[in-house]
């Protein structure tokens, strides 16, 4: 019962995820702020989705649970601004470890450490499993942008180069959706969504 205790404790402190804010927008809601529980789901239900664009072998079922995992430290480190300024990153490795011990800690020991482990996978995105889902990941946010004629881009006056280097992930993984993604980028440069720069 110990573990079943630890287990809950852990899937309670979860429900903290649905009050992190995040800057894009939720066009279909009065384009409030989505939050990072959203984000998580909409992400690894999107993995299942374009998996056949993926060109290089991947564990599709690995990515998706890296995907539903990997912002559970902004509970107690916050969410970053894809393209914030360095001097706002300052610091924010260090918190989002801290984080990580101290919310995946609450699982027994086993389920800490296979969580941790899959959690620094995905964030220095070495394997190909890490690689596609973080292309997930940084693609998500194009997409909803161009949806919301540039939405997060067009208020905090983000540029070409920016989305571009945020999504390079895709280019390895699933050229084809790098290639949509560069299209959809010319696009929102033409319509005045990112600055051409």
């Amino acid at each position: 019962m110990l573990n079943l205790e630890k287990q809950l404790a852990f899937i309670n402190e979860l429900d903290r995820l649905k009050a992190v804010y995040r800057k894009t927008m939720v066009k279909p809601d009065n384009n409030r702020q989505e939050n990072s529980a959203e984000h998580s789901w909409h992400i690894a239900l999107m993995a299942q989705v374009l998996k056949d664009y993926i060109e290089e072998p991947v564990d599709v079922n690995r990515a998706v649970m890296m995907l539903l995992i990997h912002d559970i430290v902004e509970i107690d480190a916050g969410d970053t601004f894809a393209f914030a300024e360095q001097h706002e990153l300052d610091g924010q490795e260090e918190k989002e470890i801290e984080a990580a011990n101290r919310l995946f800690g609450l699982l027994p020991e086993s389920q800490f450490v296979e969580m941790k482990a899959l959690w620094m996978e995905f964030e220095q995105a070495e394997t190909a499993d890490a690689r596609f889902a973080k292309a997930m990941d940084r693609i998500l946010p194009l997409i909803q942008n161009m949806s919301n004629e540039g939405g997060s881009w067009v208020k905090h006056t983000v540029s070409k180069q920016q989305v571009l280097k945020r999504n390079e992930y895709l280019e390895k993984v699933t050229p084809k959706l790098w290639q949509y993604a560069c299209e959809q980028i010319d696009l929102a440069v033409e319509k005045g969504w990112l600055t051409n720069n």
